[in-house]
């Protein structure tokens, strides 16, 4: 494995410290100050397409809520074992989703990027692919992209092979042959195993939460399911070998933070990755006191930024091959390199 002198900065779901995730607007400023990925997470729509959405129910990200047409539409679903409801997004076809327009998911910490609401549209796996691609050649960098794959084991009980579907359009895109840098990840591994052998040329990162397990291993194996926790240890490590290029944890996984919210890490999760060839990304480095763990809150309220750089100093210490960022500017000051100054920026 060769390994960077700094981390990968990730613009997760574009810039949405500043814009509505997931809208035009996030990506084109995340690319705009200077990241070397931007992170697109997808799911499926009634006919097929991917659309990109953090989740499949999109009340709180979008204006669906208010639109009369759908108001039949809101239901109750299970999804991944957890009861939602409101409206999903395999329940609409794309040109429906596209009608929607993005809003903030938070707009209590983020009231600022809540003024950019009801503006943009929906967009769709194939509108942030181009939308990369043309940034690199405007930048004259390369600009890569980090494939997140939501719920593929939900989706496939309702008739969908997620895998097939994701190949196709990166194919059809130009993206799937190692033409441009492509990270594909997801908190389930079948799905990364299913489009390696669908010869998609990109590098393979397997998502850990810090607690729970994976769906997918959950819906085929019940109760002897393995942990999450399981899979970071240097025997669940061991077992990846060959399977993923490497993972992205919680970023608490690293920071370990005690009782009273004190961090005791770096822990060895990174060290142990590293000795057995693996990657190691983390998620989600970001500002405002909401998100940091205790010790580094400051006075001001969840909304405030507090001690971010305490924070994402200890992250930077452990490692890490990789961080998504929300605020893409601080990121790229922070963890990144200038892209003039040789370093392989290269994703993969």
């Amino acid at each position: 494995m060769s390994r960077r002198s700094r981390p990968l900065v990730i613009g997760h779901r574009g810039a949405p410290g500043y814009r509505p995730e997931h809208s035009r607007s996030s990506y084109d400023l995340a690319l705009a100050m200077g990241v070397d990925a931007v992170e697109p997470d997808v799911v499926v729509t009634r006919d097929g397409a991917l659309v990109v959405r953090h989740e499949n129910e999109i009340s709180g990200t979008t204006d669906v809520a208010d639109r009369p047409e759908f108001a039949d539409r809101r239901t109750r679903k299970r999804v991944d074992g957890e009861e939602l409801e409101g409206w999903f997004t395999e329940d609409f076809a794309a040109a429906e989703l596209q009608s929607l327009r993005c809003r903030e998911r938070i707009p209590g910490i983020r009231s600022t990027s809540a003024t950019f609401d009801d503006t943009q549209p929906v967009l769709l796996l194939r509108d942030v692919l181009d939308l990369v691609r043309r940034g690199s050649l405007e930048a004259g960098r390369e600009i890569g992209v980090v494939l997140e794959i939501k719920h593929p084991t939900y989706f496939a009980a309702l008739g969908w092979d997620v895998a097939r579907l994701v190949a196709d359009e990166l194919h059809a895109a130009g993206w799937g042959a190692g033409q441009l840098p492509l990270t594909i990840e997801s908190f389930e591994s079948t799905v990364l195993a299913d489009l390696r052998a669908r010869a998609v040329s990109a590098t393979y990162i397997y998502l850990l939460e810090a607690s729970g397990s994976p769906f997918d291993l959950v819906a085929a194996q019940g109760k002897a399911a393995p942990t999450y926790a399981q899979t970071a240890a240097p025997s669940g490590l061991d077992a990846l070998v060959g399977t993923v290029d490497g993972i992205s944890v919680d970023k608490r996984m690293i920071l370990a933070p005690d009782r009273l919210g004190r961090a005791t890490g770096p822990s060895p999760i990174v060290a142990d990755a590293h000795v057995r060839g693996l990657r190691v990304f983390t998620w989600t480095a970001r500002c405002e006191n909401a998100f940091l763990i205790p010790q580094f809150r400051t006075r001001g309220g969840k909304a405030a930024f507090g001690d971010w750089e305490g924070e994402w100093a200890l992250l930077a210490a452990s490692g890490i091959d990789g961080v998504f960022v929300d605020h893409a500017d601080l990121g790229v000051r922070f963890f990144g390199a200038d892209a003039d100054d040789g370093e392989d920026r290269r994703l993969g």
